[in-house]
């Protein structure tokens, strides 16, 4: 480490680290019960979703799960039933297409009344997206804004009203490293997740006054049929399991971390490792490197996002 680094460390560095470390032994102080608490999460159905499901369930919470097919929010249903876990509420199922904006408020009505309030929610559903930015039509653009973006802040001003009268609740958003640092051939994904970021980042400070918090998650890739899923620049579907995607953080694991970051009223989490962190502080104290490496590593991967590959 060079001496100017040194010295930014000196003065900077850690009088921040130790404030934070300082921050974080307080919130583990004042950790929410979670017992009897309504959790309303998107995108249940499977991946992450689910396995957030899982995790509330067991720390004693009623559920609401969302999704846009009934049939997999029933089978979810049946296996949290099946655990037999003494004193828990039957969840509830509403389903919801975040692509259809008109219809959410209504939506979020019923979720609201299955038991009355809504504490926690869980915004996790999403769309992922590969492809190279000039052979993306803009329908996809659109999709992919609408379901990763737009839906949720729809959801999210549904919901605030209910929060706000009861002068309390958290929301959760999914978000992803690829909200804090863009990589090649994600231009419509990482854009979404950016908006994401920017969007909470204001309600958390506004919505703070009215005991609410807002907790941003963005993980690294996590082993779930995202990828399999995701759109390419045509609208097709790309139909793949990434390497990357394989050797990911399980869902269980995340949704163990989401739990912690609600019971401790956490701002925000980024889970990745070493090189990912180290990207994201490259990205902002020289974004000139950050700039050539991705520029070298677009150009590696052009052929294998090619329109005629």
């Amino acid at each position: 480490m060079s001496p100017l680094l040194n010295s930014i460390w000196a003065v900077i560095g850690f009088p921040v680290g130790l404030m934070s470390f300082i921050y974080y032994l307080y919130k583990c102080r004042h950790r929410m019960d979670l017992k009897n608490k309504v959790v309303f999460i998107t995108g249940a159905s499977s991946g992450l979703g689910a396995a957030c499901a899982e995790a509330f369930y067991e720390a004693g919470c009623k559920l609401v799960l969302s999704g846009r097919k009934v049939q997999p929010l029933m089978d979810l249903k049946d296996r949290l039933i099946k655990k037999n876990i003494p004193d828990r509420s039957t969840p509830a199922i509403v389903t919801i297409d975040l692509e259809n904006l008109p219809s959410i408020a209504s939506k979020v009505n019923q979720v609201v009344a299955a038991f009355g309030h809504v504490d926690i929610v869980i915004n996790n559903a999403g769309q992922s997206y590969r492809g190279r930015a000039e052979d993306t039509k803009l329908d996809v653009d659109i999709k992919l804004m609408n379901v990763n973006y737009f839906g949720h802040i729809e959801i999210t001003k549904a919901i605030l009203p209910h929060m706000i009268q009861q002068q309390g609740g958290q929301i959760v958003v999914i978000s992803s490293v690829q909200g804090k640092i863009s990589i090649p051939h994600r231009s419509a994904y990482a854009a979404s997740k950016h908006a994401l970021q920017a969007y909470y980042d204001c309600l958390r400070a506004e919505v703070a006054q009215y005991n609410i918090g807002v907790c941003l998650v963005s993980p690294y890739y996590i082993n779930t049929n995202l990828s399999l899923n995701a759109l390419t620049g045509d609208g097709s579907s790309y139909g793949k399991v990434d390497t990357t995607t394989k050797a990911g953080l399980t869902p269980e694991y995340v949704a163990s971390e989401i739990v912690k970051c609600v019971t401790r009223k956490v701002d925000e989490l980024t889970l990745a490792p070493l090189h990912v962190q180290l990207a994201i502080c490259l990205r902002a104290l020289a974004p000139w490197l950050f700039f050539k490496l991705m520029a070298i590593r677009a150009k590696k991967e052009s052929a294998q996002y090619s329109k005629n590959n």
